[in-house]
């Protein structure tokens, strides 16, 4: 028997010399019931405390409004915390944002046109090439090359920085795709969903599995910030095989928690998870909208065909993260009309 038949016929040698070839391992069969609970290790002290020191973290005043590729030849209307905006760019790409109403009349400005870097309003030809003007000032706007965010001083009350608390992300290659979902709940109650690694093999049994918490925060409200982070070994799933990661949670300011695989295929990718505030809907309760960039990145030489393969991928991108979020929208959802009722 040759060497070459002896490690086909060897079951244990041939997936040691496949895994190195591929991320993919097979899934035994399991009943969603017969995981191991994970109720007494997801500490309601845990997630509040760690939620508390989110909290009271700078954000700048900054807000995510937008994927930057939603921005592009005709202007782009956006609501943050009430007030209605208008984005678009120049002939240099670059990001303005102010508000939508013209200071005209008053007319929807994100129903007017672009002409060389100006919008141009669409009741009477006003003119706004992103400076001040009488009734009307333009916002800070940044574009970070994935996500779009505009400061408002008004809103956030804090200390104003000059661009927004940025985390770190992989560098090139990198295929990145933006999705976005809004729900009936506060910002806080998307960041606490996150800070909850505890449910996922529980909630979206579609997407992961045999997830562990290695490490998590301890419940006290001085933790210091390096301590900060939830860690997660997980399988997330792709129907009858797995892909292993071991990942890492944090949150760099009260907006926003990124999760950034640390070990594993796609060492380097990020989630980063935006909540930013829209305001009352007709109803009166909040609305909050979730801005998720998935920024995936790996070493394997196979990955170049998903870069050009991009406009394919990108979808499937959105479409699983829209997937997770119509779940966890209902749990931050749950948080807060829990919350609501406590305080009627």
């Amino acid at each position: 028997m040759s060497a070459r038949d002896k490690q086909l016929s060897n079951p244990a040698s041939w997936l040691r010399r496949a895994s190195k070839a591929s991320p993919f391992q097979v899934l035994p069969r399991q009943r969603w019931a017969e995981q191991r609970a994970t109720y007494r290790d997801a500490d309601p002290a845990i997630i509040d405390s760690a939620l508390a020191r989110t909290l009271r973290r700078p954000g700048g005043n900054w807000y995510v409004f937008a994927a930057g590729t939603d921005i592009r030849a005709r202007p782009f209307g956006a609501t943050v915390a009430g007030n209605e905006l208008v984005a678009w760019r120049d002939d240099q790409q670059g990001l303005h944002v102010g508000p939508a109403a013209c200071p005209h009349l008053g007319a929807d400005l994100c129903t007017g046109s672009i002409d060389r870097g100006s919008v141009v309003c669409p009741w009477h030809g006003l003119r706004l090439t992103g400076r001040p003007r009488p009734g009307w000032e333009p916002f800070p706007a940044y574009d970070d090359g994935v996500l779009a965010w505009v400061r408002l001083d008004h809103v956030g009350d804090e200390a104003p920085t000059q661009t927004p608390v940025l985390p770190q992300r992989p560098a090139q290659p990198r295929i990145a795709a933006v999705a976005r979902t809004t729900g009936v709940c506060e910002p806080r109650d998307v960041i606490a969903n996150r800070m909850d690694p505890w449910h996922g093999a529980w909630f979206h049994p579609y997407s992961f599995t045999r997830l562990e918490v290695l490490d998590a925060p301890p419940a006290d409200g001085d933790n210091p910030d390096p301590l900060d982070r939830f860690v997660v070994a997980v399988t997330f799933r792709v129907g009858r095989f797995g892909v292993p990661v071991i990942a890492e949670f944090t949150s760099p300011e009260p907006r926003t928690i990124v999760m950034h695989i640390v070990e594993g295929e796609g060492a380097g990718s990020v989630v980063e998870t935006h909540a930013t505030p829209v305001g009352p809907g007709i109803d009166g309760r909040p609305r909050t909208t979730v801005i998720e960039a998935v920024i995936a990145h790996s070493e394997r030489p196979g990955f170049v065909n998903a870069l050009r393969a991009s406009g394919l991928v990108i979808p499937f991108m959105r479409y699983a993260a829209n997937r997770l979020w119509r779940d966890d929208l209902a749990y931050a959802e749950r948080l807060y009309a829990l919350r609501a009722a406590s305080v009627e």
